[in-house]
């Protein structure tokens, strides 16, 4: 067994990395209760960004995939309220209206669509799995952001994730499970 001396060098730098932590590096902008309207979003939601509201910046970021698509997804509580999906609003991204609807339909569910910031970064599938890989993030960035929602977002099964991927192909076959055309002769 190693036996470590402690010298007074690395007392001194314990001592100045616990001042470090102890001393902000980053202002804090607070939110007034006047910027959070009690009318327009309802009591958890209010409630969550008045104690969120003394960070600098935060943000709540949580995974949501489908098939080989996976969405990085990321619910500020300051700042506009928008929805942007890969620089882009997802009006513009999504072009099928199913898609659209599917992407937002957690934030829509919990009727905190235009309450939050929510920036995510997409890529892999094909657009509809992209928007159920949103859905997904989404709803779990929601659950993070307030416990309160789980039991809704569940029931509404937007907290499982879809398993169902494209089966990989086989050798001596031309697909999954297509066999090669059988010739008598």
């Amino acid at each position: 067994m190693v036996e470590k001396k402690i010298t007074k060098k690395t007392i001194e730098k314990v001592e100045e990395i616990k001042e470090e932590v102890k001393t902000p590096t980053v202002e804090v902008s607070s939110v007034s209760a006047e910027d959070v309207a009690e009318d327009d979003i309802s009591e958890e939601i209010a409630k969550s960004i008045k104690e969120t509201s003394g960070k600098a910046d935060r943000y709540f970021e949580a995974i949501g995939r489908r098939k080989t698509a996976v969405a990085r997804v990321r619910l500020f509580t300051k700042g506009d309220k928008e929805f942007i999906v890969n620089n882009q609003p997802y009006q513009q991204y999504f072009q099928t209206e199913e898609d659209k609807e599917s992407s937002v339909a957690s934030m829509k569910k919990m009727k905190c669509l235009d309450k939050f910031r929510v920036t995510v970064k997409v890529k892999g599938g094909g657009h509809r799995a992209q928007a159920e890989a949103i859905r997904h993030g989404t709803a779990r960035v929601l659950v993070d952001f307030n416990a309160n929602f789980r039991k809704r977002l569940r029931k509404a099964g937007f907290l499982t994730r879809d398993p169902r991927m494209r089966e990989r192909k086989k050798f001596g076959l031309k697909r999954a499970r297509k066999s090669p055309q059988w010739a008598k002769r």
